[in-house]
Order: C-alpha cells, then sequence, then structure tokens
C-alpha cells in the first residue's frame, strides 16, 4: 500500500541508529506515522523538525502496519520562530495537542487547511493569539464537541452574548446571565462576545478569557482531566504578554 501527501511534522523521535519516526497530520490521512530511513542523519535531521512542511510519501505492506515515509523537506518554520519565545511556544501546543487528542489516519482536510494557515501566522499577524484560540475551538469542534456561540441557550438571542454555559458550552446572553453570578464563563468579543461593562469582566482581558474558554473544554470533554504540559506553558506566557 501506499500514498502521497504532503503534512505538517508533529513530532520525530530517533529510531535505532539513523532512522526517525515521524508523525505528521495530513489532509487526506490525518495524524499519521512512519519511519523515515536516514532521518536521523545530519544532513536530515535539522530539516524534519516539528512544524515543518514535508512532501511525504508512505508505503507498507499492510495498511495497519507504521511503514516507511519518504520525506522531502518544503519549509522549515522552527528556525523563523527562534527569536519569538511566545510564537514558538504556540507551535509546540499546537504539536502536542494534536498528537495527544486527534484519531490516527482519520481524514481532516479542514483542521489540516486550519493548522497551516495558524502556524503560518505566529510570530507575522499581530492578532495571531486569538487565532490560536479559535483553532483551540475549531479543534474541539473536529474531535467531536462543538461549542456553539451563535445564539443563547436560554432565550435564543443572537445579540449581547457575554458567557458561556460550563455543562452545555452554549453561549448565554447578559440577561440570562444574571442570575448565575460567576459560575458561567466569560465570551471575549473576539470570539463572538458582547462588551460585558459594568456587568462583570474587562474586554482587555480577552485573550485569557479565550484560552480559558478553550482551555476549560479541552480539559473536561477531551483531556479527561489534564492538558499537554506545551499547552500549560503557552498559557503562562501568553497571560503574561496579555
Amino acid at each position: 500500500m501506499e500514498w502521497r501527501d504532503e503534512g505538517v511534522i508533529l513530532s520525530a523521535r530517533r529510531h535505532g541508529e539513523d532512522a526517525l519516526i515521524l508523525e505528521a497530520l495530513t489532509a487526506a490521512h490525518g495524524r499519521h506515522a512512519g519511519i523515515v530511513r536516514g532521518g536521523a542523519s545530519r544532513k536530515m535531521a535539522p530539516l524534519l523538525q516539528p512544524g515543518a512542511d514535508v512532501s511525504l510519501e508512505w508505503r507498507a505492506r499492510l495498511g495497519e502496519h507504521l511503514g516507511a515515509f519518504r520525506a522531502e523537506p518544503l519549509r522549515s518554520r522552527a528556525g523563523a520562530l527562534m527569536a519569538d519565545g511566545d510564537a514558538l511556544a504556540a507551535m509546540a501546543a499546537v504539536a502536542a495537542l494534536l498528537t495527544a487528542f486527534l484519531p490516527e489516519r482519520e481524514p481532516c482536510p479542514a483542521l489540516h487547511a486550519a493548522t497551516v494557515s495558524l502556524l503560518d501566522s505566529l510570530g507575522v499577524a499581530p492578532d495571531w493569539p486569538e487565532a490560536y484560540v479559535a483553532w483551540e475551538i475549531m479543534l474541539l469542534s473536529e474531535l467531536g464537541w462543538p461549542l456553539d456561540l451563535s445564539a443563547c441557550a436560554v432565550t435564543g438571542a443572537r445579540e449581547d452574548l457575554t458567557h458561556v454555559s460550563p455543562k452545555s458550552g452554549r453561549a448565554v446572553s447578559r440577561e440570562a446571565a444574571e442570575p448565575w453570578g460567576g459560575r458561567l464563563l466569560p465570551l471575549p468579543g473576539f470570539l463572538g462576545g458582547a462588551d460585558r461593562g459594568a456587568n462583570g469582566g474587562a474586554n482587555g482581558d480577552g485573550l485569557a478569557e479565550g484560552l480559558a474558554l478553550s482551555g476549560f473544554f479541552l480539559e473536561r470533554w477531551v483531556g479527561a482531566g489534564a492538558l499537554p504540559a506545551p499547552r500549560g506553558r503557552l498559557a503562562e506566557r501568553l497571560a503574561r504578554r496579555a
């Protein structure tokens, strides 16, 4: 069996003397692993780093086998981000979340495209931290746990949405949120939330609120109470940045 595709490297770990076990996110074949013969050589190892785009050819006798990759580097990202610790931490968090939670070998063209777009924005677009939060919310949806931030879960209103229910993952309007006090999660403006003003919360804290929102549901619904360490380190860095 064989296929060809392009992917983003999620991890590369040494196997034997000169090989690597490469794991990549591809559009048509999802999260997929394979052995790269000679991948640990001085010539190839620096090019096969997490975050890099590669052209992949996978071959195996049977579909359930690990198989072997023939990998051709297309573009590296790690080197360009070395001077930006926050962006580098975001790339590590993306790789860690996908490795930990995304099922193997399931096509995910939309998630692959969104991941490439996010990685391209790191350290370049001023609003990449907000784009990262939106990517986490998309990841939740791809994993079968979508948030519904389009209308109030109580009244059906589509305006003046200020919070999210921690039970249902649905938005709640300002009026409907009042009786629940601090038991709801704030919905920041860049995710469609309204300015809460005097009724609680400062919009300047939007990034921290967004990270708390997506992190809460990733941890509760997907991560069984824990998230990968790189994601925690990113949240700490972006909290200081905010």
